[in-house]
């Protein structure tokens, strides 16, 4: 998640003190959002950089720094689950370092006509790439339970078959169109106690309509697994997430990749079934953002990084990621 100004991303020094770039190796900021990250690889080494992201303002953003740093920079358009089909268009097929920021940027929430943000009012939309079917689409053409089940599944909301139930009655008089009328909706569906909780009612409703258009979780499983295939033994992940659905899948991917979600010891060089482990933990658990730095951006209090190295184990087969 990202600031604007100058920009700093959240955990930025952690991120580069794990990934490391040294002259002549190649990394990868898969969530380019406003270059904070890249930035900050640029430098702090003689590495390349090549930025990756879907949103059109951003690559904007990122072809512009190209002719700030030519020769050690360059812009792709495209989801960081595909990088590994985008680098190979380039000729690349192994990096030393990739970094992931995931979620939504501060400056897509900073911008009303994106439609992520409850508190300014914009249309529905949330579409970080401009393309496929927008919130708006989601919120007047899903069906009440299937609904409820998206807002619970990716907002992890206890009340949203409540908050279904007062969308379709909702939409009823016309269709839903603007993040306003979805958060007074909302709002008025958790009640007035809702109100005095130190988050605004509609967050977590907002949250899981944002991954869900956007295929969030689905982008993260295959941009993890794409990363393991990319990365030379020796290569560093570096991934920061701000919820817990995010956090938990890249857990839980990291854990298995390295052998240590279970078995009889973790320390064995094969795991059960055969698989070498494909990565080792940099450290234990996620490093979480200093009081200061909390300060300076509020949004920073949810990041966690987790990171790790690659081994020369083979990548496991399939696409599979932290939900596996």
């Amino acid at each position: 998640m990202n600031t604007d100004g100058p920009h700093v991303s959240v955990l930025g020094r952690e991120v580069v003190e794990v990934l490391a770039p040294r002259a002549g190796e190649t990394m990868v900021d898969g969530t380019f959002g406003a270059g904070g990250y890249t930035r900050a690889l640029l430098a702090a080494g003689e590495a390349f950089v090549y930025g990756i992201d879907r949103d059109p303002t951003a690559v904007a953003r990122g072809q512009a720094l190209e002719t700030e740093h030519e020769g050690r920079f360059a812009m792709i358009h495209g989801c960081f689950g595909d990088m590994q089909g985008l680098l190979a268009e380039r000729g690349i097929d192994a990096v030393d370092g990739v970094a992931l920021d995931l979620g939504v940027s501060s400056m897509q929430l900073d911008q009303a006509e994106r439609g992520f943000s409850f508190r300014e009012d914009g249309p529905l939309d949330m579409r970080m790439g401009g393309q496929g079917r927008s919130a708006a689409d989601l919120v007047n053409e899903t069906e009440e339970a299937a609904l409820a089940d998206l807002i619970y599944d990716f907002g992890e909301e206890r009340a949203s078959r409540r908050i279904a139930r007062f969308i379709v009655k909702a939409r009823e008089a016309g269709p839903i169109t603007r993040t306003a009328a979805l958060a007074e909706i909302v709002a008025r569906a958790m009640g007035p106690a809702a109100a005095r909780d130190r988050i605004h009612p509609a967050t977590r409703t907002f949250q899981a309509l944002r991954i869900a258009v956007n295929d969030e979780l689905g982008e993260l499983d295959r941009g993890l697994a794409a990363a393991e295939r990319l990365l030379r033994p020796g290569g560093r992940l570096a991934v920061v997430s701000f919820h817990s659905l995010e956090d938990r899948a890249v857990k839980r991917f990291l854990a298995a990749r390295s052998g240590t979600s279970g078995g009889p010891s973790r320390h064995a060089p094969v795991r059960a079934g055969g698989r070498a482990p494909s990565f080792e933990l940099l450290f234990r658990g996620a490093a979480k953002p200093t009081e200061q730095e909390i300060r300076i951006n509020a949004r920073a209090r949810s990041a966690r990084l987790r990171a790790a190295r690659r081994t020369a184990a083979p990548a496991w087969p399939g696409e599979e990621g932290g939900r596996s």
